[in-house]
């Protein structure tokens, strides 16, 4: 059974100080990791005072980003392999930000998933949906080829080990959530392209969460979906008191 996940991404927001609060405000108010995952997504400079602060409590801390190779004259990047010794075992890649402000490309995330499985940190690979796409085909069925490319030469066992993110570009920041319909659609054509790479047994365990504008009004309804196995919440993981509602939906 696939235990669900609700994941924050602070994006580059609050300073160490903020962020050490916030966790100190929360970790001993979440339920038992075998029950619901809790993670937080925050800058590299707040990660290693967070993950200190975490202790042994269920909260797993994320990074937003890293590269691809391990180490080298790679100015302002993030190290896969430095990130793993630092305690930090997840990272979230390919999110639409990374993609429309710094223009990643579909080939260089499936760089940077592979070298996140080698160094031992689990990847949450974010897929977009954009409204022109939406309005014109009313369908996503073209966030297929974006899975088949960020995803391209990974063995099964190491695809157990990546969480897919459904995030349409349009619900990002704006508001306008994805009504719980159009994520579930979004996640089962993630779920039946990766049974068609991996398998049925492969895909059934494999976790996929829709992103975008997620509130507490909304996560219910998302969350009663059988494909969506969480989400990925910007702006309302921001305040504590907000993400332990959501946490305890």
């Amino acid at each position: 059974m696939r235990v669900p996940i609700i994941a924050g991404n602070w994006k580059m927001n609050k300073d160490v100080q903020e962020a050490v609060s916030f966790v100190n405000q929360i970790k001993e108010k979440l339920p038992p990791a075998d029950e619901l995952e809790t993670a937080l997504a925050a800058p590299t400079l707040c990660l290693v005072p967070m993950v200190k602060a975490a202790g042994d409590s269920p909260l797993k801390i994320m990074a937003e980003n890293c590269y691809y190779k391990d180490k080298g004259a790679y100015t302002g990047e993030t190290s896969p392999y430095a990130l793993y010794q630092a305690g930090i075992h997840h990272v979230i890649l390919g999110h639409s930000e990374r993609r429309t402000y710094f223009g990643e490309t579909d080939d260089l995330i499936n760089k940077k998933v592979k070298a996140a499985l080698k160094n031992g940190l689990c990847p949450i690979v974010c897929c977009d949906d954009t409204m022109g796409r939406r309005i014109a085909g009313k369908k996503v069925h073209w966030v297929v080829s974006r899975i088949l490319a960020d995803l391209h030469g990974l063995s099964n066992d190491e695809i157990c080990h990546v969480t897919i993110a459904y995030e349409p570009s349009w619900a990002i920041g704006t508001g306008e959530s994805a009504d719980p319909a159009q994520a579930a659609e979004g996640c089962y054509l993630i779920r039946q392209t990766i049974s068609d790479m991996y398998g049925d047994e492969v895909a059934n365990d494999v976790r996929i969460l829709y992103g975008g504008s997620v509130t507490t009004a909304n996560i219910n309804a998302l969350m009663d979906k059988s494909d969506i196995d969480g989400v990925l919440v910007g702006t309302a993981s921001l305040d504590a008191e907000t993400f332990l509602r959501l946490v305890h939906h």
